[in-house]
């Protein structure tokens, strides 16, 4: 029993020594990854890869690699994220390529970059904050490719006004007006990146031949005077929808307080307020061939003639203006030349002043100041409208507008923005922006809406509302919409 037993011990033993040998050993199942090979297209050294040729950006490099020189490649673009893989490259040279265009985070997980070299490829534009995160950037090589100085590279000379990074001069290829000018003599200032446009944001289902905006306990209101029904309505901004809603506050309706004497006036075309040495008047142009063109005075119960004006010419519309620190009204007719009345203060009362033009057929004219400096608008139904400016003694023509079929005028700024909008019965009313460096204004958008009669400006809840009243069409609201051409 004792020699079986020794066999069957010694039989154990050999099974188990013939398993061991056949096990796979544990360096042979932890055995090291493929260390990657370099690039067919490249020279690799310790620390360093210089590709030739190359159809697209090596997926792998050997690793350690902190520098790589890509010279003759034969692709034109460098994609997202094309050296995310390299986290440790400090040194990029992809100089003397065709490269026309760069993704936003071509550059992305560049960390450590220090030197980055993109001269002499075939580069018009950057995109926008490209080297943003390589914080540590000391150099940078544009140099050598053809760019294009215009609202997509003001990014770009704003960043170079602020980095620390090492940036060799680089020239504007185009537009004309910066062609072979230094983009580092460049400031943001330098371009007219903001481009803007009214559309429409609000349509009201019924006519109306004018429009009056006001504020009342910090609300916005504004008004439409509708021929079809024979009233005006009353509009309140909604600041949670923000949209116009017809006000229904009964307890703070308004109340009429008086009636107007018709004697005078027979057919009121426009009405203008202003204040005179504390006291509040208002004069109304009358269109008619028997009225005259009226002002009244606040006298605390109301409102009581104070002066007539121009009888029997048919006046279309009254400006009040301060010309050269003196009150004045400017009357247009239908069938008269402008006239100008200058207030005299020790008699309370105006007195004509002068013609402004030989124009007859002036249905408007509107005021307006850029950079402290008067102007008129004069808008007709026939012929052309006319800007005039003052010059200190007359009001000058300065440019002629297109403008037949047009009864209605409004000069409006947003923000820096002088824009002046011209109605037009027969086609689409215009918008012109005031251009300071040819001191005119420039031709900006058409807007369709039929038979404008009247225009206001709104600004509420950083929106710019332009509300338009027409007389055979739908009442609109427009917003002057801002676009920063440089943001994208």
């Amino acid at each position: 029993m004792l020699e079986l037993g020794q066999r069957w011990t010694r039989l154990i033993c050999l099974s188990l020594l013939c398993l061991c040998l056949f096990l796979p050993r544990e360096s042979d199942a932890r055995r090291a990854p493929k260390i990657p090979r370099c690039p067919a297209t490249c020279s690799c050294t310790k620390d360093s890869a210089f590709c030739v040729d190359t159809k697209a950006i090596p997926k792998s490099f050997p690793p350690g690699i902190i520098s790589l020189t890509m010279v003759n490649a034969a692709f034109t673009t460098i994609p997202e994220g094309a050296f995310s893989h390299l986290h440790l490259l400090q040194f990029l040279l992809l100089n003397s390529n065709t490269f026309t265009m760069i993704a936003d985070d071509a550059f992305a997980g560049l960390s450590h970059l220090q030197y980055l070299s993109l001269s002499n490829n075939n580069l018009q534009q950057l995109p926008r904050d490209l080297f943003k995160h390589l914080d540590i950037l000391t150099d940078l090589d544009l140099r050598g490719n053809s760019f294009r100085c215009d609202c997509k590279i003001k990014w770009l000379v704003d960043w170079m006004e602020k980095t620390n990074t090492s940036v060799p001069a680089i020239y504007c290829a185009s537009p004309f007006e910066f062609q072979g000018r230094r983009i580092h003599d460049l400031a943001p200032r330098d371009f007219n990146c903001i481009s803007a446009d009214f559309a429409v944001y609000e349509t009201f289902t019924f006519h109306s031949v004018s429009v009056e905006s006001y504020e009342f306990n910090e609300d916005q209101f504004v008004v439409f005077a509708q021929p079809d029904s024979g009233f005006c309505t009353v509009y309140v901004w909604d600041h949670v929808e923000m949209v116009f809603r017809i006000w229904e506050e009964d307890p703070q309706r308004f109340v009429k307080i008086q009636d107007i004497d018709t004697t005078r006036v027979r057919k009121p075309n426009f009405v203008d307020t202003f204040q005179l040495d504390e006291e509040w008047y208002f004069v109304v142009a009358d269109s008619s061939k028997a009225g005259s063109t009226s002002i009244y005075r606040w006298n605390s119960n109301g409102f009581y003639t104070h002066q007539s004006l121009h009888p029997w010419h048919r006046d279309t519309h009254v400006e009040f203006v301060d010309v050269g620190g003196k009150p004045h009204l400017i009357l247009s007719s239908a069938s008269q030349p402008p006239v100008v009345y200058q207030w005299n203060r020790g008699q309370k009362q105006f007195a004509f002043f002068s013609q402004i033009t030989e124009l007859a057929d002036v249905q408007m004219v509107k005021h307006f100041w850029v950079r402290k400096v008067l102007y008129l608008c004069l808008t007709r139904f026939i012929g052309d409208s006319k800007i005039l400016r003052w010059e200190g003694q007359r009001f000058v023509e300065i440019q002629t507008l297109p403008s037949r079929g047009s009864m209605a005028v409004y000069p409006f700024t947003v923000g820096l923005r002088q824009y002046l909008i011209l109605g037009s019965d027969f086609s689409f009313s215009r918008v012109y922006l005031w251009d300071d460096l040819t001191q005119r204004f420039q031709p900006f958008q058409e807007l369709n809406m039929r038979a404008p009669r009247a225009f206001s400006l709104v600004s509420v809840d950083n929106k710019d509302i332009l509300l338009a009243a027409s007389f055979k069409g739908n009442t609109l609201a427009y917003q002057h919409l801002v676009v920063d051409l440089s943001a994208k």
